[in-house]
């Protein structure tokens, strides 16, 4: 393990330093692709606390990565508008202040993780996982019968929101503050890890039963450990639909889901920034392929196979020689 932390290290320093690489050479479009990044992988942080953490493979994270883009999606689009959201029995306008937007995403995330973890949670194993991916396609399909916030063609949002003493149209200035919220998500992943919460969280995933007989319940560690995941993703998905300035059901999609899982498995399970190396390779073999073939996810499968098949550890792991992904 003690090759990890410098691992970690190069990671931390490469996103920053593609993104003034980029500034330095005038190429906006590669700080959008840090930025992507960055966005993703805190995402996958979010995941990564109930997966690696917790155990807990679900198929439907997609659903508070899309409730956190729909919620910047309806107060923006009604702050364009000039009309409140609601004007009985109280008035609610739309908004533009990111900070806002952030709170609403989060809240409304979290409500959606206890609803959906409470009921997921009483299952476990295969029926986990289809019972979050069936609560995910549930809020998809919603999404595309919605015509008040553009339904299938989704939902354009004219300027990017305002976030105070920031210019949120300059990509580094936007990069910046997704990167400080991916550092902010990093540092609470490593403090969950090693709090007494964190502990008793990875004993029950080891072993439920010794948990339950010394007076600790498994569910409330798993619901707690759910809500906070859902939290974490719902803001990546503000985050990511303020990049597009555009939200739509795909957002929902069990293929997101896929996606945020594939970014923990690529960087490694468990490993603090196996999101954020999960991420950038993602993003690294989409640029690359892409202009190879239009099937480029046939390369991406390789490899994922590959690493799950030898590098059990993911790309933390390989680079520094060991699997070992708990503490």
């Amino acid at each position: 393990m003690k090759r990890e932390p410098l691992v970690n290290a190069a990671l931390f320093l490469s996103l920053p330093a593609v993104a003034l690489w980029a500034v330095s050479t005038d190429e906006p479009f590669t700080i959008t692709l840090a930025t992507r990044t960055a966005i993703l992988a805190l995402a996958g942080v979010g995941l990564n606390i109930a997966l690696g953490q917790g155990g807990l493979v679900s198929l439907g994270h997609a659903a508070f990565f899309g409730l956190g883009g729909y919620a910047m999606g309806v107060l923006a689009s009604h702050a364009q508008t000039q009309t409140p959201i609601l004007e009985w029995p109280v008035l609610i306008e739309g908004a533009t202040s990111m900070p806002l937007i952030w709170l609403v995403a989060m809240a409304v995330s979290a409500l959606a993780a206890l609803g959906i973890g409470a009921l997921s949670l009483r299952t476990s194993g295969v029926y986990f996982i289809m019972i979050t991916l069936a609560f995910g396609q549930m809020l998809y399909y919603f999404a595309i019968s919605w015509p008040a916030y553009g339904g299938e063609d989704g939902l354009s949002i004219h300027l990017r929101n305002s976030f105070p003493g920031l210019n949120t149209l300059d990509p580094i200035q936007f990069f910046g503050l997704c990167f400080v919220l991916l550092c902010a998500a990093l540092l609470l992943s490593a403090r969950l890890k090693r709090s007494p919460f964190g502990l008793a969280l990875n004993a029950a995933r080891q072993n439920p039963l010794r948990v339950r007989a010394v007076g600790v319940r498994p569910f409330s560690l798993r619901l707690t450990a759910f809500v906070i995941s859902g939290v974490i993703t719902g803001l990546a998905g503000a985050l990511f639909a303020d990049l597009n300035r555009f939200v739509s059901p795909s957002m929902l999609s069990w293929h997101t889901s896929g996606e945020i899982i594939v970014f923990v498995l690529l960087g490694g399970v468990g490993r603090l920034f196996g999101p954020v190396a999960g991420a950038g390779l993602y993003i690294l073999l989409e640029q690359l392929l892409d202009g190879v073939s239009d099937y480029w996810q046939v390369f991406l499968g390789a490899l994922l196979l590959t690493v799950v098949l030898i590098a059990r550890g993911g790309l933390i792991g390989a680079l520094a020689g060991s699997e070992v992904a708990h503490d």
